[in-house]
């Protein structure tokens, strides 16, 4: 056997092992081959009209549902083996140029209510200060007043930093906080923000007039806090994290 062994360049030891094997051993650390179809089409269905999701997200929808229907979940490397097999993946973005300007600082932060971000084009003052007012109005049951200070972040821009705003913004429990000149990139939470919407619901809603697409906004915004995994919340919804987070369980 020794020969042979050197001959092929196999493990002596392996092939001893494995001639003194009964015909009907079985190696049990194989994993047994699943059926993906089920999951392709609960995959299918959850991404039917989402067309922007990509394997990370269809994975929050699906452990979503299950967790509801009390099924067990699904990893997500096997989501995404199963969804490059049957062509569901996104397409690769290009690669783009990344930016020689440093960024090191830390906007996001880890609890709600904290800090909020702004960022608007073509807004007046008092278009700002309502904005300010409604939020505050729609996060805490109608009070005129935040329970606690929030920092109200913003670019430099005009209504920003009007001393009427400044001197409302405080007014109703907001500290207004400005980004440094010519650095958009610190105002990144409101950005990021933007270019989901963009991507995610105005780039393929229906908008043929200016009634219908205001219409299809408001079950965007209800939409994203809803439902719209958010891969900093581990891919929760913001109530959905909110929810979580308030549950003394």
């Amino acid at each position: 056997m020794k020969t042979v062994c050197d001959v092929l360049g196999v493990s002596r030891a392996n092939l001893a092992v494995k001639s003194k094997r009964p015909a009907e051993w079985v190696d049990r650390r194989k994993t047994p081959v699943l059926d993906d179809m089920p999951l392709v089409t609960e995959l299918r269905e959850l991404v039917a009209d989402l067309p922007t999701y990509g394997y990370r997200r269809a994975w929050a929808l699906l452990r979503r549902s299950r967790d509801a229907l009390g099924q067990p979940r699904v990893n997500a490397k096997r989501v995404y083996r199963v969804m490059r097999r049957h062509g569901l993946l996104l397409e690769r973005r290009a690669r783009h140029v990344p930016s020689t300007r440093r960024h090191d600082g830390k906007v996001a932060v880890d609890r709600s209510n904290v800090s909020w971000a702004a960022t608007t084009g073509g807004y007046t003052g008092d278009m700002v200060r309502d904005v300010m007012l409604q939020a505050v109005e729609n996060r805490f049951a109608g009070a005129l007043k935040a329970d606690s200070e929030i920092e109200w972040l913003s670019d430099n821009g005009s209504c920003y930093i009007a001393d009427e705003t400044l001197t409302f913004s405080r007014e109703i429990g907001l500290k207004p906080v400005t980004t440094p000149v010519r650095s958009p990139q610190s105002n990144g939470m409101a950005e990021s923000f933007v270019k989901t919407m963009k991507r995610d619901y105005v780039s393929w809603m229906p908008k043929p007039d200016a009634r219908t697409a205001l219409q299809n906004l408001a079950i965007a915004f209800d939409h994203y806090n809803e439902s719209h995994p958010h891969s900093a919340l581990k891919y929760r919804s913001p109530r959905e994290f909110r929810q979580r987070a308030n549950s003394p369980t």
